[in-house]
């Protein structure tokens, strides 16, 4: 691919264009903020790299100058302040959404046809705000969320049963956050039943470690997470760039599937080279639906908070 974007070059945005780089996913990879000289340096700390970890990757970068990012391919909006002490939900709704609008105009004007990777927080209604402010297919429009959580899933698993990371497969629905719906029934170490290793106890301890996965980080180093944020955003793009036709957990607008209809929401999809190219249902049981359908109410409830801001004309 010619070019990659990346918005935002805080914490989360410099480590996905590190690890964009190192995969020599493109010719050039464009980073940008709003702090002068921020991205400008974290690229150019990021290029110095190149000799020593053998790639071609030119990284470049800008201080709001987005007729730097035209012509890319895919761009990833990490933008948007995190959420402080006293600050209520529907605060960083309002205040991220603002941000997430604007970043995503500007986006589109100088890059039409990109395929867009939302990061930025609350994750599920940002990526509704950017789909509302890109006004594109939908299946080109989604946000990062269920690879992220399922890189926690996974390590936790790997550490209770002191194994590979790799041997691990598993999937997880719903929103990001405390809603999210691990799916024990479809996790397996190396095509054996997680079931069958551990009993309930012990993977409900590690499903309910999962939800406050973001938590227990912010709580050890006083801000979020980055380097599996980031980490999970570049094998998104990833799979696009190489086709691989990935089967991910991504949030995506649902329009009847798992019975539900005009929400922004985690579920697998197959991932290629046109964004979403299929979103693939799974069978759920009565508990697991009924859990997905309160993590859809919650989403519901966050666009709603969106919708009543009135920041788009119909």
């Amino acid at each position: 691919m010619k070019k990659i974007t990346v918005i935002g070059a805080g914490n989360v945005g410099a480590t996905c264009a590190n690890v964009i780089a190192n995969k020599d996913l493109a010719r050039e990879v464009v980073l940008v903020d709003i702090k002068e000289g921020t991205a400008e340096g974290k690229a150019l700390d990021i290029w110095q790299t190149s000799s020593i970890l053998n790639f071609n990757t030119r990284v470049i970068g800008s201080t709001n100058d987005y007729l730097k990012t035209k012509g890319s391919g895919i761009v990833v909006i990490t933008s948007g302040l995190p959420r402080k002490p006293g600050m209520s939900r529907d605060d960083l709704i309002k205040t991220n959404a603002m941000i997430v609008k604007e970043v995503t105009e500007k986006v589109i004007r100088y890059s039409p046809e990109a395929i867009i990777i939302i990061v930025s927080n609350p994750l599920d209604v940002m990526t509704y705000c950017a789909y509302k402010a890109a006004l594109k297919d939908e299946r080109k429009v989604f946000g990062m969320a269920g690879i992220l959580d399922t890189g926690r899933y996974k390590a936790f698993i790997a550490d209770a049963l002191k194994i590979s990371p790799k041997d691990i497969h598993s999937m997880l629905l719903g929103g990001h956050g405390d809603t999210m719906v691990p799916l024990p029934r479809y996790t397996s170490i190396g095509g054996i039943p997680i079931t069958e290793l551990l009993n309930k106890e012990e993977i409900d301890k590690i499903v309910e470690r999962t939800r406050k996965g973001g938590g227990e980080l912010v709580n050890l180093m006083g801000t979020s997470a980055w380097y599996a944020p980031g980490a999970a955003a570049a094998q998104m793009v990833e799979a696009i760039v190489d086709d691989q036709q990935r089967i991910f957990p991504v949030c995506a607008k649902l329009n009847g599937e798992y019975g539900l209809r005009d929400v922004f929401l985690g579920v697998p999809v197959k991932l290629g080279a046109n964004g979403i190219e299929e979103i693939i249902e799974l069978k759920l049981g009565k508990d697991e639906k009924k859990a997905v359908e309160e993590s859809a109410a919650s989403v519901k409830s966050m666009m709603d908070v969106l919708d009543a801001m009135n920041l788009f004309e119909e």
